[in-house]
């Protein structure tokens, strides 16, 4: 199923009933989601992108704007009659239920027939590998695996949109690499159209067909993740994405930015010259912080080869392809050019 928002906007009141004081969480986004892609709404705390989830749950209505299943206009029609599932961040599970018992709620509430209600279970169970747990209840599960109980009971009702609301932030590490290849091996099954809601942009990255990035509300850029780190379509989108950060430093008027990757150590005058003021290895590579002998003070990261015979103190030259350098307005922050 396809998801179109229509200018999609929401405002809160604040603490006065003034305009002024109105806070407004979403502004105006414009998007469409594909039938069975899975999309992540990544940005900053306080960006908008749960309550963009609440509002296509129905958990909120908008103050402005249109909200498209299809041809159907839901943005008025209640939470429980879009076709929706839903995961929590907290799971939401029953806690005096069994896991089957979980599993069943919403087709109990569907008045669904016992034997098929049955069968949906097993069947779903057995999608997302908790056929041996039926029995057990919450507190005697992992982490790991009370977020496949929730989303075994978020898509057994077969919900015509899967809504995921940090869904991994309270898994350790390892869970969490786990679950979010786990999320998409079973969207990808069900073929099902998901949104997924996450400040993890390596998250966004791994699980994602297009990312959606916000700030204030704003959408900023909607694409493949691999385009958003080679294209970001501002300083806000090249800096929120990649880890370590880009490097950003003020060039004849512009903004440039360098991934670290992208530096490569040269014995000639390059593109940054300093000293090395930090060393780290992680992996084969060594990544450096140069601070730069000009009297700007500026500082970069660069990854380099982890054989390079260099130490904490030495005088470094940086050398980058011009194709692997990004500009921007220095006043706008909106890329320039295509290089």
């Amino acid at each position: 199923m396809e998801v179109h928002l229509k200018n999609l906007t929401m405002a809160f009141d604040g603490h006065g009933k003034k305009t002024e004081s109105r806070v407004i969480a979403v502004n105006n986004f414009t998007a469409t989601i594909k039938s069975g892609e899975m999309v992540s709404l990544l940005g900053p705390s306080g960006c908008g992108k749960s309550t963009t989830l609440m509002l296509l749950a129905g958990l909120y209505r908008p103050t402005g704007g249109q909200i498209l299943f299809g041809e159907q206009d839901v943005t008025k029609i209640e939470a429980e009659k879009r076709g929706i599932g839903m995961v929590f961040q907290n799971y939401a599970l029953y806690p005096h239920y069994t896991v089957r018992k979980n599993i069943l709620f919403p087709l109990k509430m569907k008045k669904t027939p016992k034997a098929e209600a049955e069968k949906r279970v097993h069947e779903i169970a057995r999608l997302v590998q908790i056929e041996h747990l039926l029995e057990r209840k919450p507190a005697q599960l992992s982490g790991g695996q009370q977020q496949r109980v929730a989303i075994a009971r978020a898509l057994v009702k077969e919900p015509k949109l899967l809504l995921l609301d940090e869904p991994l932030s309270n898994l350790d590490a390892r869970l969490r690499l786990e679950m979010r290849e786990e999320i998409r091996r079973i969207q990808l099954e069900v073929g099902i159209t998901a949104i997924f809601v996450t400040h993890d942009q390596e998250e966004a990255m791994s699980i994602s067909d297009r990312i959606m990035l916000m700030k204030d509300g704003v959408l900023q850029q909607a694409c493949h993740p691999q385009e958003m780190y080679k294209k970001p379509v501002n300083t806000f989108a090249a800096e929120f994405i990649g880890s370590p950060p880009i490097n950003m430093l003020d060039r004849d008027g512009q903004k440039v930015g360098v991934r670290p990757e992208h530096f490569t150590l040269t014995k000639e005058n390059g593109f940054f010259a300093g000293q090395i003021s930090h060393l780290e290895t992680i992996g084969r590579d060594t990544l450096i912080r140069v601070k730069s002998t000009e009297s700007t003070g500026e500082t970069v990261r660069a990854f380099v080869d982890g054989d390079a015979a260099i130490k904490i103190g030495d005088a470094c030259n940086l050398a980058v392809k011009p194709e692997n350098v990004h500009r921007f307005n220095a006043e706008t922050g909106e890329r320039v050019g295509d290089a």
